[in-house]
């Protein structure tokens, strides 16, 4: 098979699809690889790097498209990569495709098979390729929440981990999934005064296991959230419905009574934000300020330390792309169930159903959409 990788060009997204490692992994069974010219370069990876192991090297993102029969990127297409798409060709990456509508269309139309990362499964009914990325971003929450607490960035001017006879700064997380998690590590160590909020009794329970008295657990059916989110210096949203929209669990009212200065480190904004008044922002303009209280979304956290992410990414991508290049789309996807969650549009159909829910878009199941 042959496999492109095209250069990320979402703004500041300097990850990359496959590593040279993985690419050596992809010519020893066979395959041909084909990287776009310097797609590697911001992640430490040169050109020369790719062709050691037997990539072929395109200055074209076009040529890519137009050569490969699989695609493999990190981030969503951007409407001209969308563009450039063929029917019956392999799309592989991060799609979110919930909160985008647009994006969703134009891959419908493009009758491509679209497979994302992050609805992929395990036996255990986890999102295997999702939580590395999760648990970059939720040691990241804490970074940039820690600095935008700093006043001239906008923030109350407090240490996230206090000073001797100085109380810490309240970091309340939303969430105890893998983002939360990675997130209470971080604000633990900084020795932050850490809440964490989950449904989940025995995710709390797990986690009390694991922190002990350094991180508090609430379950959320039994707090009055308002009042914490109004105490908290740092909030975290770290909620996760797989492949569907976050829920807004804080809502603009809920913000006004947060003290002036305040930070949201939206973490969930990938799948519309957990947070009423979020909205994608960038790596280049990461924060706006609305009622007082800073915002932080940016949409791709883990572009921001690309060697780091795209490392941890092909350790749990690469056997699946391995397995879709040696055997096909059709025999890999239907002989794993797991592997088949990911398949979120199969040929101008959508074939996982939040997104055709979310989306108001007729759903058919992807074992039917397969054995057609």
């Amino acid at each position: 098979m042959k496999v492109g990788v095209p250069t990320e060009i979402k703004p500041q997204e300097s990850r990359v699809g496959l590593t040279p490692a993985s690419v050596q992994e992809l010519v020893n069974y066979g395959h041909e690889v084909i990287i776009q010219d310097n797609a590697g370069f911001g992640a430490g990876f040169e050109n020369s790097d790719y062709l050691n192991v037997g990539a072929k090297i395109s200055s074209s993102a076009a040529d890519i498209f137009n050569d490969a029969d699989m695609i493999v990127k990190v981030k969503e297409p951007l409407n001209e990569e969308v563009s450039m798409l063929s029917e019956n060709q392999i799309l592989f990456t991060y799609l979110h495709l919930s909160s985008a509508p647009d994006l969703t269309k134009g891959l419908i139309n493009s009758k491509a098979i679209c497979i994302a990362y992050e609805t992929v499964t395990d036996e255990n009914n986890r999102l295997p390729l999702l939580a590395p990325m999760s648990a970059v971003a939720g040691r990241m929450s804490i970074q940039a929440g820690a600095r935008s607490l700093e006043k001239p960035l906008g923030g109350r001017g407090l240490l996230i981990g206090g000073a001797p006879g100085v109380s810490p700064a309240s970091v309340l997380i939303l969430g105890g999934g893998v983002v939360g998690e990675n997130a209470a590590i971080i604000a633990a160590g900084m020795q932050a005064n850490v809440f964490v909020v989950d449904k989940s009794k025995k995710r709390l329970s797990e986690l009390n296991s694991q922190f002990g008295e350094s991180v508090k657990t609430l379950l959320s059916d039994e707090i009055k959230l308002e009042d914490y989110v109004s105490d908290c210096d740092l909030l975290i949203g770290g909620v996760l419905i797989p492949g569907a929209n976050a829920p807004k669990l804080v809502s603009r009212d809920m913000i006004k009574k947060m003290k002036p200065g305040s930070v949201i480190v939206d973490v969930a904004i990938d799948q519309g934000g957990c947070v009423e008044t979020s909205k994608p922002t960038t790596h280049a303009e990461p924060t706006y300020v609305v009622d007082g209280v800073v915002h932080y979304c940016v949409a791709n956290m883990p572009g921001g330390v690309p060697q780091t992410s795209t490392l941890a990414l092909n350790a749990v991508t690469l056997p699946y792309v391995l397995k879709l290049a040696q055997e096909g789309y059709q025999k890999a996807l239907a002989s794993d169930a797991n592997f088949l969650a990911g398949l979120n549009l199969f040929k101008g159909s959508v074939t996982y159903k939040a997104v055709a829910d979310d989306l108001n878009l007729q759903f058919i199941s992807p074992e039917t959409a397969i054995s057609n």
